[in-house]
């Protein structure tokens, strides 16, 4: 009876696929298309790309043979086939580097929804990943229900070949690490370095859990100098606006219609993050900590500890979910903080407009000194989500996929965006000036973004390496019509360095405390716009390994326009 059962054509070829052989050459090629990628992709010298192939493979081919049976050796090695599937769609993406520590902790710290618009924009990466990857672990599991599996013959010589490959590869492995001074196993052999960024992101995480024990002793210390009757100090953190995509920066469309009315407005135009990462921009944006100094802010607080030690009235306000980061450790030292998208009814992502709605009902209570920090979720991708359908003034602007041939519809959606960031700051400001008092707002962006934007197509921010466009961000100081009378020399300052060279990750802090008249030993009065003692800021940025780098000491693409961009913002006519 089971005899006249039809086979489908399936039950023929599968055996046939599942040969022990096959699958072996199959896992193998797979295990290594990482490896023959970074080694195009990546700058190393021809004997670093020879042995990030040769090494890797031979260690490949020998582990496979642990068994007779290659489906059961590639589910012992899933960490590695997961490595290799995340790196495949991270190449499709940025074009180039290693899984990065913090790919890593973006993993745990970008919610799932943002994930998944994310995902189903990256449809030709991930549908790679799928074909390559997923049938290589089902042909794993029907194999070890069949009985063919490797002969000792084809074992005896993968091994033989192997460890022949192994140890030509240890013998190059020497020889490149000797002869070149930037080649390191840790940064440059594949997986050898996304094993060693694992183990970092671990050691961070671990380090961040134990926040609250390492910094509950510190203290500010802070006073406030002012008998100022009402004082209202704003800072408005947005989130991937970049500077060139806005009018006051020179850009070509009317991205910036009513800040640029706006008077009492001071524009930076030499502003750059020293993070392309909201997990570490955004802290350093609200700490004394920068790239220069990274490690304090595992044991010290945030400015609005300082201004609730000085007697203000706090208020964090985020329309981004909390993710355990420092940003959420920081947010909760205020005496009320929210995050809209726990908070929000129903599926729907809460606008950035709710915000000020939020600083409207914060205003009507009587605290005489109010700190508002808002963390905005201004153009984050998808970008077209981002502003109301009534404030689509650039179309169209609806094919979001990230592609090349989509980059007009992506820039409308992008700058419709920053119209709507535009709208929403002059909102604020009418605000303020309708309250009186001592007020001011600072508003700057925790990192910027690539929108396809030269020949390298790159997309998005957080990249191993960044770019002139994930670094150069806005930066604008407000003060009130009351502020500029009273406290002319504060005005005076702030305008002299508005074509200084500005680190926002070093100076928001230190601005932010010198604005509010809070009196701190932790103040720099070289880092605040302030001051009149304000010194250009360190060209510096906090890399994947939470070190310092130099702009000038990064190695760019010989092809790459950024370093000359960076060195053209020296030269920025004063406007």
């Amino acid at each position: 009876m089971l005899n006249l059962i039809k086979k489908t054509p399936l039950d023929h070829l599968l055996p046939i696929m599942c040969r022990s052989q096959y699958l072996y050459i199959y896992y193998l090629i797979a295990l290594l298309l990482p490896n023959i990628a970074l080694s195009v992709t990546e700058w190393m010298s021809p004997m670093a790309r020879v042995t990030n192939v040769l090494l890797p493979g031979a260690v490949y081919a020998l582990l496979l043979t642990c068994s007779r049976k290659p489906g059961k050796m590639i589910w012992v090695l899933f960490p590695l086939v997961f490595f290799a599937a995340f790196q495949i769609v991270l190449l499709y993406l940025f074009g180039r580097s290693v899984i990065a520590v913090d790919m890593f902790l973006n993993l745990i710290t970008t919610n799932p929804g943002e994930a998944m618009e994310l995902l189903d924009n990256l449809v030709p990466g991930v549908a790679f990943v799928f074909i390559v990857y997923l049938p290589a672990l089902f042909l794993g599991l029907c194999s070890l229900r069949m009985g063919d599996n490797l002969s000792p013959v084809f074992i005896r010589k993968a091994r033989r070949y192997s460890l022949l490959s192994l140890i030509a590869g240890v013998l190059i492995f020497v020889f490149t690490s000797v002869s070149d001074s930037h080649f390191r196993a840790s940064d440059h052999l594949y997986p050898v370095n996304v094993c060693y960024n694992a183990y970092l992101a671990v050691e961070r995480t671990q380090k961040q859990i134990r926040y609250h024990d390492t910094s509950k002793e510190f203290r500010f210390d802070a006073t406030s100098t002012r008998k100022d009757s009402i004082e209202t100090y704003v800072l408005v953190i947005g989130e991937t606006a970049r500077a060139c995509n806005f009018s006051l920066y020179g850009y070509d469309r009317d991205t910036n219609p009513q800040l640029s009315q706006v008077e009492g407005l001071c524009t930076f135009y030499k502003a750059l993050t020293e993070s392309n990462t909201t997990h570490k921009s955004v802290p350093m944006l609200l700490s004394a900590a920068s790239a220069s100094d990274f490690e304090r802010i595992y044991r010290e607080k945030s400015l609005i500890t300082a201004f609730r030690e000085a007697g203000f009235h706090t208020l964090f306000l985020s329309n981004q979910r909390p993710n355990h980061s420092f940003i959420d450790f920081f947010g909760m030292e205020a005496d009320e903080y929210h995050f809209l998208q726990e908070e929000y009814p129903g599926e729907e992502i809460p606008s950035d407009e709710d915000l000020i709605l939020g600083v409207e009902q914060a205003l009507s209570q009587p605290y005489a000194k109010q700190l508002i920090v808002l963390h905005t979720y201004g153009s984050h991708f998808n970008y077209r989500e981002r502003y109301p359908r009534s404030m689509a003034c650039f179309t169209p602007d609806d094919r979001m996929e990230a592609k090349f041939e989509n980059r007009s519809s992506l820039i409308n959606a992008y700058d419709n965006s920053l119209r709507f960031t535009d709208h929403i700051l002059a909102r604020l400001t009418r605000l303020l000036a309708a309250r009186g008092g001592i007020s001011a707002w600072v508003y700057t962006s925790d990192h910027g973004e690539d929108i396809f934007d030269d020949d390298r197509r790159c997309f998005l921010h957080a990249s191993p390496l960044p770019t002139y466009y994930q670094l150069h961000v806005p930066l604008w100081v407000w003060l009130s019509p009351d502020y500029r009378h009273r406290y002319p020399e504060v005005n005076e300052a702030v305008q002299s360095h508005v074509t200084s060279f500005v680190s926002t990750s070093e100076s928001i802090f230190h601005t932010m405390l010198q604005l509010g008249g809070i009196s701190t030993a932790v103040w720099d009065r070289h880092k605040s716009l302030c001051s009149p003692d304000f010194l250009d800021g360190s060209r510096c940025y906090l890399n994947d390994h939470n070190k310092s780098v130099r702009l000038e000491d990064m190695r760019w693409d010989p092809e790459d326009y950024d370093q000359f961009k960076l060195r053209e913002m020296q030269h920025l006519i004063d406007r």
